[in-house]
């Protein structure tokens, strides 16, 4: 966020409301997927002053499936609009996770009701462990992407990371769709991809072709 920030010149420390694109859902007719605060967070602190006018026009437009992904889960609990109950139909709620310290979210995410849950083990920069795998409908994996020089370098990613992912979610009882999305700048190069964030599938090794979404 803060590299692509930069080139728009913007400072990406600096929090605020969309002055032109807060409420565009209202004006969807549409059914689509949105991904909410692609640059920030749903419950980062600073939005809590406009928080309850994001719910209800998430509220106001039931045909559009909103995908919340935070990595502030002990903050959910309480922000949740007053009618939230078992989740509103549709809200996908989810974590990121990028390397073992923590998986914790998991936990939190686990014990807040949902229509979905999902993990997003992306970027992926260590290996997990133990205790990574939980009770959610879907998974996402990938490397991270950056530049070769400068201060948003990418980090390192393993194939054997992403494959621990991808045995340990196939082996737990919980039928968890799994979506392989990119090996990352770091596999790209070393295993001279096409894709220089390693997003072609086609260059994946055949095991990792994995794109499921989750049962709605």
């Amino acid at each position: 966020m803060f590299r692509e920030k930069e080139k728009y010149g913007q400072n990406g420390s600096v929090i605020q409301r969309s002055k032109t694109k807060f409420f565009d859902p209202l004006k969807w007719t549409e059914p689509e997927m949105v991904f909410t605060c692609s640059w920030s967070d749903w419950f980062i602190e600073e939005a809590d002053a406009w928080r309850d006018e994001a719910w209800h026009v998430i509220k106001k437009t039931p045909h559009l499936t909103y995908q919340i992904l935070t990595k502030r889960p002990e903050r959910i609990f309480e922000h949740l609009p007053a009618d939230w109950g078992e989740g509103y139909p549709n809200v996908w709620l989810g974590v990121s996770v990028e390397n073992q310290d923590n998986v914790g979210r998991i936990k939190i995410l686990e014990s807040i009701p949902a229509k979905i849950k999902f993990i997003s083990f992306e970027p992926l920069i260590g290996p997990l462990t133990s205790d990574f795998v939980g009770a959610v409908d879907w998974i996402i994996i990938g490397g991270e992407s950056g530049n070769d020089t400068g201060y948003w370098r990418y980090r390192q990613c393993a194939l054997e990371w992403i494959e621990r992912l991808v045995d340990g979610y196939r082996s737990s009882p919980h039928q968890t769709a799994i979506f392989v999305k990119q090996m990352g700048t770091y596999l790209a190069k070393l295993l001279q991809m096409t894709d220089n964030h390693g997003g072609n599938i086609y260059d994946f090794p055949t095991y990792l072709r994995i794109r499921e979404f989750p049962k709605q």
